[in-house]
């Protein structure tokens, strides 16, 4: 029998007086957000880092302590699957500030979204999250141009019920520095040109969510061609704050009313989450095969005419 292979290298840094174990030699280790991005050039997996010399970062005080903003990732696939809900249950789920944003009278949006990090600031690491679209601050009952206007120029709005994550590090600064529900969990994605599986594992070992689907045929596109944007919303210290996500999308398709879809609930945090939406039909599988992504802290933003 092979001997178990040894437990990787691991260092403790601190994060606003929290310690955490992030690899030993991996690019928080040697650059603690300050990457040097012709170090990354370098890596086989990175096609490129030109999308990242125009975005300068910024150091600021933050929950987790002095910190450089945005936060890189420099190689990422993800899927999203987007699937009916009734209005009124995705309305119970969220604060009283924040409204669904509908297809149709009586009728929202949720998704369901899986990330696969390859090469970035903090490491590698995978994540899953269960969001509600929502309509955008300030906008008023706009629902369905927002949508019309959100899907042409990828640029929308949601809360996030679970967001799930397979590193410390990654929970610590998503959780007290961005004000997102997130937890370490065991948790697989997988996403090629042929296929996109994921698994998320509860509290026992035992499967919360997973999911297997054939990848949309993928389109390829030059750096910078195609820049999407998702605002998401989250309270700090009882405080609104909006967290800007810009993709630099590489190579991505999409199916519409996609079949074929093998989505498993189980026991755990997000299938209880996804049940209680009631979520009737998948009208849209989006996976990006090859993307990168700048990702901000939060800022505070006034809420109070949404309603």
């Amino acid at each position: 029998m092979a001997a178990p292979s040894p437990a990787p290298a691991t260092v403790d840094v601190d994060l606003g007086g929290r310690t955490v174990a992030v690899p030993a030699g991996g690019l928080y280790d040697r650059y603690r957000m300050a990457t040097d991005l012709d170090e990354v050039a370098r890596d086989p997996r990175v096609s490129s880092v030109d999308f990242f010399r125009g975005l300068p970062k910024s150091r600021v005080e933050s929950p987790i302590g002095p910190t450089l903003t945005p936060n890189f990732y420099y190689r990422i696939s993800t899927a999203r699957v987007t699937m009916l809900a009734p209005a009124r249950t995705l309305r119970s789920r969220l604060p009283a500030e924040l409204a669904p944003l509908e297809v149709a009278p009586g009728v929202g949006l949720v998704s369901l979204m899986l990330f696969r990090y390859d090469v970035c600031d903090i490491d590698f690491y995978t994540e899953a999250g269960l969001g509600i679209a929502v309509r955008p601050a300030r906008h008023g009952r706009l629902g369905l141009v927002d949508l019309v206007a959100g899907l042409k120029n990828d640029h929308l709005h949601t809360y996030v019920l679970s967001l799930p994550v397979s590193s410390e590090i990654a929970q610590v600064r998503g959780h007290d520095g961005y004000g997102f529900p997130k937890w370490v969990t065991g948790l697989d994605v997988g996403i090629d040109d042929r296929r996109t599986t994921a698994r998320v594992a509860n509290d026992d070992g035992g499967t919360d969510v997973a999911l297997a689907a054939a990848t949309p045929r993928q389109r390829t596109r030059r750096s910078g061609e195609h820049v999407a944007t998702l605002t998401s919303y989250t309270t700090i210290a009882g405080d609104w704050h909006a967290t800007q996500s810009q993709v630099n999308v590489l190579a991505t398709g999409s199916r519409s009313l996609p079949r074929g879809i093998d989505l498993r609930l189980g026991a755990g945090r997000v299938s209880d989450d996804l049940r209680s939406l009631s979520p009737t039909r998948a009208v849209r599988l989006d996976v990006m095969t090859e993307g990168q992504l700048a990702l901000h802290l939060p800022v505070p933003t006034s809420m109070k005419e949404i309603r």
